[in-house]
């Protein structure tokens, strides 16, 4: 055996260390070259501690609506959520006369059709209504904004990675760029329309900022409105409008769970009766 395979053990390594070089002279350079801007100087999301939180969590209702009122007061300038209903905010506290009249004096009309000419028209919102979108279209929206497409809020603490916490980390960290940055990574500067953000995935990003002040908004709680008041407001406010049923599925599990031990209890009591001084 060893005398018909030795003449191909040398070819064999051989071969194994010029695939072993070639490898190595092809993928460090790369795995070199990958470092960048964004590799070095990209931010996690910080901590962000929400009331629905954990397997027990529940919404703080007037939180969310100050997020509520943030986004209907800054965000929905650009972004749409045509998820959400008007009179889906019954369920953060709202009444419907109080609902009706947010729906009535909505920003943005709904489309609709002229009964007697059969000609595209606007109205009023109603509760039934989803919250109308800031744009009539893609294109509207994008020449609005520099070719860039503001996302539809319903589902983003879903969309994106961090969820709440990268929304709230997104809306205050906004800054300068670091000196280092450009000394290392002189095109990483962001141009006119883009603004430094280093919890965004590539450091620039075309939203401005949208939270700029304190007092921003003024809360009829009391609440004192300051930029990360505000940004934690409409990041519970978001994470309620990707899952609204939250409570309901937390009530459903502590059930579950409940049944699941009482059924084990009486499992083991049942087997220990039936099988009390019986040899196995």
């Amino acid at each position: 055996m060893l005398r018909f395979f030795g003449p191909l053990i040398a070819p064999i390594v051989g071969l194994g260390f010029i695939a072993a070089l070639f490898f190595a002279i092809i993928f460090t350079p790369r795995e070199a070259a990958e470092e960048s801007a964004s590799h070095v100087f990209h931010r996690e999301p910080k901590e962000l501690s929400l009331a629905s939180d954990g397997p027990l969590g529940k919404f703080d209702r007037q939180q969310l609506q100050r997020g509520f009122q943030v986004y209907k007061e800054v965000c929905s300038a650009c972004h749409s959520m045509h998820l959400v209903a008007f009179r889906d905010l019954e369920e953060l506290g709202f009444t419907k006369p109080e609902v009706k009249a947010i729906a009535n004096q909505w920003s943005t009309e709904v489309p609709s059709i002229n009964p007697e000419t059969g000609e595209p028209a606007t109205r009023k919102a109603i509760p039934a209504d989803h919250f109308p979108s800031p744009y009539a279209n893609e294109t509207a929206a994008r020449s609005a904004n520099n070719n860039a497409l503001p996302p539809d809020l319903s589902l983003i603490t879903k969309a994106r990675e961090g969820g709440a916490p990268y929304v709230h980390s997104l809306l205050t960290g906004y800054q300068n760029p670091p000196a280092e940055l450009l000394k290392r990574f002189p095109d990483a500067k962001p141009s006119g329309t883009l603004h430094y953000n280093p919890y965004f995935a590539n450091l620039n990003i075309a939203m401005p900022p949208p939270l700029v002040a304190d007092g921003q908004v003024t809360y009829s709680d009391g609440t004192k409105a300051t930029v990360d008041q505000m940004a934690q407001d409409v990041s519970a406010f978001l994470v309620w409008s990707a899952e609204p049923k939250l409570e309901s599925r937390h009530r459903s599990g502590v059930a579950v769970v409940i049944f699941l031990l009482i059924a084990t209890a009486l499992a083991y009591l049942s087997y220990q009766n039936i099988w009390a001084g019986r040899k196995h």
